[in-house]
C-alpha cells in the first residue's frame, strides 16, 4: 500500500489574508496533484498529506533504491520486513508486503502493521502508484493510495509524494492520524534522499 508508518508532522493549512480598504495580496496557488497516468490520491479521502524533496542523485539511482522493495529495510529504519509477491520489476499488478511499527496512541494500541500494496500504475523511471489496507492489531487502515514523481532536473532528481488514507477507525482521530501520516512521508523521503545520494557518491 503506502507509507503507513505512523510517526509525527502536521499538514500545513494555508491563511488567505486582506486588509481593509487594501488589496488583498495574491494567494499562492496550491500545487498541482501528485499524479501517474493521471491517477492521484482518493480525491474523497479526509485524510492526506504532499511532500517533495530535491535528490542530488543520478535518476536511474533514486529510482532503483525506490522500487527495490525487498532491499527497504536496508535503508528505511521504519520497514522491519519487505518481499515481493512476484518477479521482475514493478508493473501493474505487481504486489508487494511489508511491515512497520505503529506506536500506541490515546485511541489505538502499539503495533505491527502488515501492508499489502498493489501497483496501480506505473512509468520507470517517472513515476509509480500503489494501493492497499494497512492491517494490525486494534489498527486497521482500510485503504492506502500513495503516488510517487521523478523529475529530473539540472541537480538531481525533483521527488514529489502524495498519500491518502480511509477508514472508519483513523477517521475518527483524523489529527492524530494526520500527524503520523506526515511524518511517515517526510521521514521515508528523508532516507531515501540520503541513501541516495550517499550512493551517488560511492559511500
Amino acid at each position: 500500500m503506502t507509507a503507513l508508518r505512523l510517526r509525527t508532522a502536521l499538514l500545513a493549512l494555508p491563511l488567505a489574508a486582506g486588509l481593509a480598504g487594501f488589496a488583498a495580496p495574491a494567494q499562492a496557488a496550491a500545487p498541482a496533484p501528485v499524479t501517474c497516468h493521471g491517477a492521484g490520491i482518493d480525491p474523497a479521502a479526509q485524510l492526506h498529506y504532499r511532500t517533495q524533496a530535491l535528490v542530488k542523485a543520478p535518476p536511474s539511482t533514486v529510482w532503483k533504491l525506490h522500487t527495490d522493495v525487498a532491499d527497504w529495510p536496508s535503508w528505511q529504519p521504519a520497514v522491519t520486513s519487505a518481499q515481493r509477491l512476484d518477479p521482475g520489476p514493478l508493473r501493474p499488478g505487481s504486489r508487494f508486503r511489508w511491515t512497520t511499527p505503529a506506536p500506541a496512541t490515546p485511541t489505538t494500541p502499539g503495533t505491527t502493521l502488515v501492508i499489502t500494496s498493489t501497483v496501480g500504475q506505473v512509468q520507470p523511471g517517472r513515476c509509480v502508484r500503489w494501493t492497499g489496507p494497512a492491517v494490525g492489531d486494534g489498527l486497521r487502515i482500510d485503504r492506502g493510495v500513495h503516488v510517487w514523481t521523478f523529475t529530473p532536473v539540472r541537480d538531481g532528481v525533483l521527488v514529489a509524494t502524495e498519500e491518502s488514507w480511509t477508514g472508519e477507525q483513523i477517521e475518527a482521530d483524523a489529527a492524530t492520524a494526520l500527524r503520523y501520516l506526515g511524518g511517515g512521508l517526510d521521514a521515508w523521503l528523508a532516507d531515501l534522499k540520503t541513501t541516495a545520494e550517499a550512493r551517488a557518491c560511492g559511500r
